[in-house]
């Protein structure tokens, strides 16, 4: 295991126990359909939701968080609106600010409205799914809906080229999470396929980034400890589920149930040299 993978395994506790003490708001601007799972995600991992979507109050809103999470799921032009204005907000104070691009690519609005956040707000980090990422690359990614279906390149190269492209952590996550700033490269294989049978685990994903980001110092480690306690916690959820239903409720339960102590050691992460990272493509099934 090298020095970072290192440091993502004794951070993911020490973070978790930070968010837990500390109480952070994070500022969630996203989607409808999920709204209720990233709210209940962050309570769950011990932060404090607030779910602000009009233009009118995202700035007095995120004046008062310590992170923002803005969500592409379902889009409109007042959205992006607030979402640039509460963007430009958090620049200001300085707080790390999440983009989930929801099925960039599926439409103009979309692959526009991703470009220009990108574009216009500091953005600490960027997570998705490999179709996702891959129009993010400028590569060719695969939607079905908004689930991936596939992308040109390989998961972990194309972490390290958003990362590269767009000076933010870029995690793509699937079967594997590959978590880049643009020089390091981390694999975390926390998870199970279970996420691929319920809405919005991709969404809850990018909340709990959110939370971690909130309280941490280096942006790449927050990342990579936060979705390796996501997968961590969805690990244990499968193991006592029925089926997608009982899932969801179980990977709540496991989210607030999952101790600092404990998270440390049920951590899977390696790092790997951008060289050796370059083919050897993983599979597709992601979260989204």
């Amino acid at each position: 295991m090298r020095p970072t993978a290192r440091r993502v395994q004794t951070a993911a506790g020490e973070l978790l126990g930070r968010i837990r003490r500390q109480r952070p708001v994070v500022h969630h601007i996203t989607n409808v359909v999920t709204i209720h799972d990233v709210a209940s995600a962050t309570l769950a991992a011990g932060a404090l939701p607030v779910m602000a979507h009009a233009r009118e109050e995202v700035e007095e809103v995120v004046a008062r968080a310590s992170a923002l999470c803005m969500n592409l799921g379902t889009l409109s032009p007042e959205r992006v609106d607030a979402m640039l204005a509460a963007g430009g907000r958090a620049g200001e104070r300085g707080i790390p600010v999440v983009v989930d691009p929801v099925g960039v690519g599926l439409s103009g609005l979309r692959t526009h409205a991703a470009a220009q956040l990108l574009r216009e707000v500091k953005v600490t980090a960027v997570r998705g799914n490999v179709a996702e990422m891959a129009q993010l690359a400028g590569r060719e990614g695969l939607l079905r809906g908004v689930q991936s279906a596939g992308a040109s390149a390989p998961p972990q190269e194309l972490a390290w080229e958003v990362a590269r492209r767009y000076g933010v952590v870029a995690a793509v996550t699937g079967p594997r999470d590959w978590v880049s700033d643009g020089g390091r490269l981390v694999a975390v294989d926390n998870g199970h396929p279970m996420l691929e049978r319920i809405t919005g685990a991709g969404c809850m994903a990018s909340a709990v980034v959110g939370c971690f980001l909130a309280v941490a110092d280096d942006p790449l480690t927050a990342v990579a400890a936060a979705l390796a306690y996501f997968g961590y916690a969805a690990e244990r959820a499968a193991a006592r589920a029925k089926g997608p239903g009982s899932f969801r409720v179980a990977l709540l339960d496991e989210l607030a149930a999952v101790q600092p102590e404990e998270l440390a050691s049920g951590v899977r992460a390696s790092e790997v040299h951008q060289a050796t990272s370059v083919g050897g493509s993983q599979g597709v099934g992601e979260r989204t």
